[in-house]
Formats: C-alpha cells, sequence, structure tokens
C-alpha cells in the first residue's frame, strides 16, 4: 500500500481508504458478516483510515464501524474521520450543535478522539443557497464552526480538521485560503473532464478539477469522494440514497451513466473503467487518497491492486481530451 501525506499536515494516508457511506450500502446495512470481511480485508491491506458521519444511515455507519473495528481488535491501529453537520435550526448556537454531534459520533464509534473532524455543510455566500449551506462567517467567524473545533482540539479530541467541497467557487476559496483546514473532500472521477454542464453537479458552479488544484496550492489534502459517481461508472444500479439525496440526484446518476457509456468505447479492455478511475484520481489529479465505499471484500483487493498500476497513459488521456471537446460541442 502506498501512503501519501495529507497536506501540510504530519499525517499520512493510504492512497485507497475506506469509506463508510451509504451509496455502497454495507456500512448502513444489517449484514454484519461481509461488514467484519470487508473491514478486515482492508486492514489486512493497509487500509488504516476510515470516514464516516453521523448522517450516514442516521448514525448507523459510525455504530456498525465501530462495532466491527472492535470486534478486530484493530481500533488502535486505525485512523478515523467523521463529520459535523448542521441544521439551520442549530445555527443560532453553533457550539452546542458540534459538540452535540461530535459526542455522538464518539459515542457509536466507541472512541474519544478522532484523527480528522470535517464539516459536512455546503459552503455558500448565504445561508440556504444550497440544502443546509452555511456561509464563510458561519465557518471562519468567532463563534463559527472553526471555534468549536479548536475547542476540541485543544481538549487532545480532534488531531485535524477537513471540509467538504461542496458550495461555491468562491466562499471554498476563501475557505482553503483563511481557514485551518489540512483536508478537503472533493468530488472526483474520470467523468469530470467530459461532465460538460454536469460537471458542477451538487455544487453553485464549483470547478471541481480546479477546486482541487487550488487545495494543492494551499497545502490542503484533497480526499477524493465519488471517485465511481455513484456507481454509475461500474455499471450499477442506483442506490437508494441516490432516489433521496439533494446534492448528486438520480438525474445526475444517469447522465453520469451515459457519459460513462462513452468513457468506455475509449478505453481499452484491459483497463476496467474502476482501475481508470482510480488510477486517474490517484495518479493524474494526485489525490491523496481515493475514499471507496467497499461492498465486498473482493473490491478491497480489486481497489488497491488497481492504484498500484501509476497514472493512466498520455495516449488515452488525449482520447479523453478529444472526447469532452467532442461532447461540449454536442450540448
Amino acid at each position: 500500500m502506498q501512503y501519501r501525506r495529507l497536506g501540510k499536515s504530519d499525517l499520512k494516508v493510504p492512497v485507497i481508504s475506506f469509506g463508510a457511506g451509504p451509496i455502497s450500502g454495507l456500512m448502513v446495512g444489517d449484514d454484519t458478516s461481509t461488514q467484519l470481511e470487508t473491514i478486515s480485508r482492508a486492514v489486512d491491506f493497509g487500509i488504516d483510515y476510515f470516514d464516516t458521519a453521523a448522517t450516514y444511515g442516521a448514525g448507523r455507519s459510525e455504530s456498525a464501524l465501530g462495532a466491527v473495528l472492535k470486534t478486530l481488535n484493530v481500533v488502535d491501529r486505525v485512523r478515523l474521520a467523521t463529520k459535523v453537520r448542521l441544521m439551520p435550526e442549530q445555527l443560532d448556537d453553533v457550539g452546542v450543535a458540534v459538540r452535540a454531534s461530535f459526542e455522538s459520533s464518539c459515542r457509536r464509534l466507541g472512541v474519544d478522539r478522532v484523527t480528522l473532524l470535517q464539516l459536512h455543510n455546503s459552503i455558500t455566500s448565504n445561508r440556504g443557497d444550497l440544502p443546509t449551506s452555511l456561509t464563510v462567517h458561519d465557518v471562519l467567524g468567532r463563534k463559527g464552526v472553526v471555534a468549536e473545533f479548536e475547542k476540541l482540539k485543544q481538549a487532545g479530541r480532534v488531531a485535524h480538521f477537513g471540509f467538504t467541497g461542496l458550495g461555491d467557487m468562491d466562499s471554498l476559496v476563501t475557505i482553503a485560503k483563511e481557514g485551518p483546514f489540512i483536508a478537503a473532500q472533493i468530488p472526483l472521477n474520470i467523468l469530470l473532464p467530459i461532465g460538460g454542464r454536469d460537471a458542477t453537479a451538487g455544487s453553485v458552479d464549483v470547478d471541481y478539477l480546479q477546486l482541487a488544484r487550488i487545495c494543492h496550492e494551499y497545502g490542503i489534502g484533497v480526499i477524493a469522494i465519488r471517485v465511481f459517481a455513484g456507481g454509475a461508472l461500474v455499471g450499477q444500479e442506483p442506490s437508494s440514497h441516490t432516489y433521496k439525496t439533494k446534492f448528486f440526484t438520480l438525474d445526475v446518476f444517469e447522465r453520469d451513466r451515459i457519459r460513462a457509456s462513452e468513457l468506455a468505447k475509449l478505453v481499452p479492455k484491459d483497463i476496467p473503467c474502476t482501475a481508470a478511475t482510480i488510477r486517474y484520481v490517484t495518479g493524474i489529479l494526485n489525490a491523496a487518497t481515493a475514499l471507496i465505499g467497499f461492498a465486498t471484500p473482493d473490491q478491497v483487493e480489486e481497489a488497491v491492486a488497481f492504484s498500484e498500476d501509476g497514472p493512466l497513459e498520455e495516449s488515452l488521456m488525449k482520447k479523453i481530451h478529444d472526447l469532452a471537446i467532442e461532447l461540449k460541442k454536442r450540448d
């Protein structure tokens, strides 16, 4: 397993990390046997960074992850990341809301500290420009989110901070430049170069490729999410989460599936789309880690193997560039 430094921190993360989100269904479902086997395989392959959130399955992901890590007796061998998402009615007292969310997450995970605490809200010019979005002031202000994160850090409960790269470009650049964040989760996959008008899905106007470059410049580690475009890149049907999310919605999934079929015509038969997107994100884009929601142990082994193949060939990237130009003309 390759490891990379996460931004300007001294933290090194595996190039493939374990995402416990709802898309694969594993960590929010009831198949404890597969949960145990999949996480065990991940640890065996050197994956020691696990990402979850309070909102994943209304806490089920955190509870399941904590239980499996305890059963495997590896809690002290892994790094945990979780998230805080504030709702509009909680903004009158950000401190209380952040602490309550964090303490609940720790109880479910069975730990008293985490390596990375991330803000799960989008960041926009005005509150509510996107569902549950906050402003820069809500985040960086005197009584904002970061002030409460800092208190948790001073208490030894949190090592580092991160944010989710959804919102509007100006607000996110400000957060990256002025905030104390060492990591940003950004939707990155091989469909982005040919995404056209769908390339900013989930945000107001964010060019995710540009945001990743800016984060690199500011010493913020890029954590790639949606590496498989919610399953559209790998021939999966929409997950139950896709039918109800307000961000990467069903219509985005369907358009991504069409783009994926266009891309598949270019990719050599011996390079699965799974491999192509991993090699693009970790090789060409140089993300610190690709956060993948595994459903089975075999998927862990496959993803690790693909990450070891290095960046995609320049000849294939040129074909993708040419396809992007062609699709832009169609749009």
